[in-house]
């Protein structure tokens, strides 16, 4: 089974203290540490144990810079087989369905059976999965964590709906599914695996190279503004380090007889 898997660069919040900038146009990225997308991740485990279940290649696939190939290296070291970067000035501004239109171009190129995305990415939209699936005119199933390997045309998959249910669908392939966190347990990515893919070529595919204008990822939505909530009435937002806060916390919630 050839498996895709689309992942993505973002500030990793368990080391970053994100901030609006002056513009309010975005977040301040000057500093930020990055790492690949936390669904992403889960994807990314879940094609590996199918490949090594029913035999195939993982390729792990981003669209960014040139920064991004370490996303890759690390999805390699992790135990994917191959990476392609997909880099380009004319990508830069890319909104969701900009993005879903580069890797449509590049799934094209290739022949896969099965294309994997989380559920979604730092903007929280959760859209590039669904929009490629319809640019591609496949089958596309959301929040999966259950994936089934039936034969080589179909595969089961369960989705997480509301109230805790369960739901499994059959469906054809290809398809597309964006993949829930949860469904496995993410290997543990050591030294060894980083040092071995440090030297693989991964290839890199511009706008010429994947045949798309400028003007077909050229964004179609503009963010008008981006900033942080006003605190509701009788919010109260806590100062300090990570114990001074705990510290609070706890004496608030003593307080009001949450906890005793």
């Amino acid at each position: 089974m050839e498996i895709l898997v689309c992942v993505k660069r973002v500030p990793d919040t368990s080391e970053n203290e994100i901030q609006v900038n002056s513009k309010g146009t975005d977040i301040e990225r000057d500093d930020l540490v990055y790492s690949v997308n936390e669904w992403d991740n889960y994807a990314v485990e879940e094609a590996i144990q199918i490949r090594d279940r029913v035999g195939g290649t993982v390729t792990v696939i981003t669209v960014g810079d040139d920064e991004s190939e370490e996303v890759l290296r690390r999805e390699m070291a992790m135990g994917a087989d191959k990476g392609i970067l997909l880099a380009d000035d004319a990508f830069a501004s890319a909104d969701g369905r900009g993005i879903a239109t580069i890797l449509k171009a590049a799934v094209e190129k290739g022949k896969y059976d099965l294309i994997l995305t989380g559920a979604q990415a730092d903007d929280g939209a959760g859209q590039v999965g669904g929009m490629l699936a319809a640019m591609l005119d496949v089958s596309y199933a959301s929040l999966v964590n259950v994936i089934e390997i039936t034969d080589d045309k179909k595969i089961k998959v369960g989705r997480e709906i509301a109230g805790g249910n369960q739901e499994m669908n059959e469906m054809a392939l290809p398809c597309v599914l964006s993949i829930q966190t949860g469904i496995n347990e993410p290997r543990y990515v050591g030294i060894r695996g980083i040092r071995k893919v440090a030297s693989v070529e991964i290839p890199t595919l511009g706008a010429g190279d994947l045949g798309l204008a400028a003007a077909a990822v050229a964004p179609k939505v503009k963010r008008l503004d981006y900033f942080v909530p006003d605190m509701g009435e009788g919010a109260e937002m806590l100062e300090g380090s990570t114990e001074e806060i705990i510290e609070k916390m706890m004496e608030l919630l003593k307080a009001k007889g949450g906890i005793k």
